[in-house]
């Protein structure tokens, strides 16, 4: 009798090369992460007066105003943002995800929002402390160097598109993400809340903690992605596992005349 057919064994649809740490990731992370320590470490030498503070002051004449209008309502709004909404949002995309039982997603989004604007954000102003443009519109604390606002930008759009945006749609995303990243730099100097310079460096410090924090935790983000997909496949009857291939049937045996 012929053996039944055994069913080629189910493979979860693991993303492989999403599973991979892509080495172009890690390098702009590392590139980013970089340019604002090495400028940290030159500004600490003169807090009041770097080598760029020319650049800088012409850069903030431009932004003299007047202050009113539609770019003020832009700045405030931009400025709301980067302070009370800066917890809200974050905190409220963590709970979107503890609520959709995406445990890889809300952990990477808080263990890397939390290091980045503790950590990079923070250790920067402390080792830098420097002052502040005079007369800033909006309540400032002490560092101006790197834009704590500019940096938590930066690094919130780059952990809602590795988390919440889908990989074919991620060029709009970056695209948008640049945008926004750019009108918060915008609005620091013009709001005379920062120099040109923190803000450049507290967008790359934000960007570059984003990309390294994804490059590192890759892996396990694909495979929950992974886990996610099987489940909602599971529920709807389009996927999870293979179904087990029919059984062949076998012909009914004939008899035989017996020998005589």
């Amino acid at each position: 009798m012929a053996g039944r057919p055994v069913a080629p064994p189910s493979v979860p649809p693991v993303a492989g090369e999403a599973a991979r740490r892509r080495p172009g990731i890690l390098t702009a992370g590392l590139l980013l992460l970089g340019f604002p320590a090495a400028l940290a470490l030159i500004v600490r030498r003169d807090p009041a007066d770097p080598p760029f503070q020319g650049l800088d002051d012409r850069w903030l004449s431009w932004m003299g105003g007047p202050h009113e209008g539609l770019y003020a309502g832009v700045a405030s709004a931009l400025n709301w943002f980067g302070g009370p909404l800066g917890v809200v949002v974050p905190l409220a995309l963590l709970v979107f995800l503890l609520v959709r039982a995406r445990w890889v997603g809300a952990g990477f989004l808080l263990g890397a929002y939390l290091v980045g604007n503790v950590l990079v954000v923070q250790g920067l102003k402390y080792l830098v402390d420097r002052p502040r443009p005079a007369h800033p519109m909006v309540r400032v604390d002490h560092g101006s160097f790197p834009s704590g606002h500019a940096a938590g930008a930066a690094l919130l759009v780059v952990l809602v598109g590795v988390v919440l945006v889908p990989a074919a749609r991620r060029g709009g995303w970056w695209v948008g993400a640049t945008l926004f990243t750019f009108a918060m730099m915008w609005s620091r100097t013009w709001l005379h809340a920062h120099w040109l310079s923190d803000t450049v460096a507290g967008a790359a410090a934000g960007a570059g903690a984003g990309l390294l924090a994804w490059w590192l935790c890759a892996p396990a983000l694909a495979r929950a992605d992974a886990r996610t997909r099987d489940r909602r496949g599971a529920a709807t009857g389009t996927g999870g596992p293979m179904p087990e291939a029919a059984p062949v049937p076998v012909e009914a045996s004939v008899p035989v005349p017996a020998a005589r």
